[in-house]
């Protein structure tokens, strides 16, 4: 039995190769992975099956040179069908060499086979979530005036969400968050899955949290996949909070970033928007402070000079007054001898004619006019009721007093 090196097999591929495919020739299918060096584009090509399972795997190449010549013919075109996860269809020329192996040479491209199926599907998940009305449910979500309690869905190894908290933690404004973790994986078969139980944890708590940040950090686009999908995307426009979005791509956008009430392209990025989400809200309040102080201190200006105009006021009218009462006063003193004078002559008067009067009823005057004063025990006689036979009484006339004594009769 012959034994051959490998080396001796490795050239018997290459020649069976170069025999069989002299010719370039066209193939679909998607970028798995897609990297430039010098000037080379190096491209994993897939295919898959059933449950995404990975039928077929090859490695491509675009040389400079062809990339240049090809960018000539397509413009932009050629640089929007290099990317990860679209469905392309290229020709190709099969090499293989005995160290490196198989590789295929890319000769050309088809602009009008652009998206592939993942893309395909992107769009169409997109569409339904549009139809269904939910794109931007969460968008139209309030924002509170202070992000501080913060439910974060993420791995808890993931990379992006140490960024995440740790550019909270060193904020130099010194704001404090109240992070609370609701782990899931953020890529893999089962991502899109957990996170959205995750959030419906979440949605169950949602009067304790401000609003919920997705975070994870780089890799490659077709990690991506799980943001994509459409339950996900759909329970992330309905919660009850605002979403905002970190996931790690400053290229890429996903459903997810589409139906996000924010997204933003990093973890950190996501924690310096809430930094200075809550900042604006600061100088709203020091702008507040500084209005009501200077509003105050315009108060206090006016109050002032209204207490001053007022007290001038009341100044001049009490001298007013004291000089009112003064000339009262002078006028008084003036008129006071002659209103004396007249109270006392009226006085006077008044008293003259009392004195008449009194004159005129005194008891000497009745008694000379022939009228008789009867007086028992010193006192005046007024009825016959007032004395009893046998009492002694006295009439005083003009000239002289007359003693009688009552008899019954």
């Amino acid at each position: 039995m012959s034994t051959h090196s490998l080396f001796d097999l490795q050239e018997y591929i290459r020649r069976v190769l170069a025999l069989n495919f002299q010719q370039a020739i066209w193939i679909t299918a998607e970028i798995g992975q897609a990297g430039q060096s010098k000037g080379h584009y190096y491209l994993e090509l897939i295919q898959k099956g059933e449950g995404d399972e990975l039928l077929a795997q090859a490695s491509a190449v675009l040389w400079a040179k062809e990339y240049r010549r090809l960018r000539l013919q397509l413009g932009a075109d050629l640089d929007a069908v290099l990317q990860t996860g679209l469905q392309v269809r290229m020709q190709v020329r099969v090499d293989f060499h005995e160290r490196y192996g198989l590789k295929l040479l890319i000769t050309d491209l088809d602009p009008a086979f652009t998206f592939g199926e993942v893309d395909r599907l992107r769009r169409q998940t997109i569409a339904l979530l549009r139809e269904q009305g939910v794109l931007e449910q969460n968008s139209r979500l309030p924002l509170p005036v202070v992000l501080q309690r913060i439910a974060v869905v993420s791995s808890e190894g993931a990379a992006g969400l140490q960024d995440f908290l740790e550019q909270l933690r060193s904020n130099k404004f010194g704001y404090s968050f109240d992070c609370q973790l609701f782990e899931s994986s953020v890529q893999g078969k089962s991502a899109a899955a957990e996170m959205q139980l995750a959030l419906q944890r979440v949605a169950q708590e949602a009067a304790f949290f401000d609003c919920v940040v997705i975070v994870r950090g780089g890799g490659a686009r077709l990690d991506l996949a799980a943001f994509d999908q459409i339950d996900l995307c759909r329970t992330v426009a309905r919660m009850p909070l605002p979403v905002l979005s970190g996931i790690g791509h400053d290229v890429d956008e996903t459903v997810l970033d589409l139906v996000a009430h924010t997204s933003l392209k990093t973890p950190t990025a996501v924690a310096e928007f809430l930094i200075q989400h809550n900042l604006f809200f600061e100088n709203d309040l020091l702008q507040m402070a500084a209005q009501i102080r200077l509003q105050a201190d315009h108060q206090m200006r006016w109050q002032a000079l209204d207490l001053a105009n007022r007290e001038m006021e009341m100044a001049w009218a009490v001298r007013r007054r004291l000089d009112q009462s003064a000339r009262q006063v002078d006028t008084w003193e003036e008129s006071l001898p002659l209103l004396t004078a007249n109270i006392l002559k009226n006085h006077a008067g008044l008293l003259a004619h009392a004195e008449a009067l009194c004159a005129a009823f005194s008891p000497e005057r009745v008694l000379q006019r022939g009228y008789s004063l009867t007086m028992h025990k010193g006192k005046v006689v007024s009825s016959v009721r007032d004395v009893q036979p046998g009492d002694m009484i006295e009439t005083r006339l003009a000239d002289g007093v007359v003693a009688s004594k009552i008899y019954d009769g």
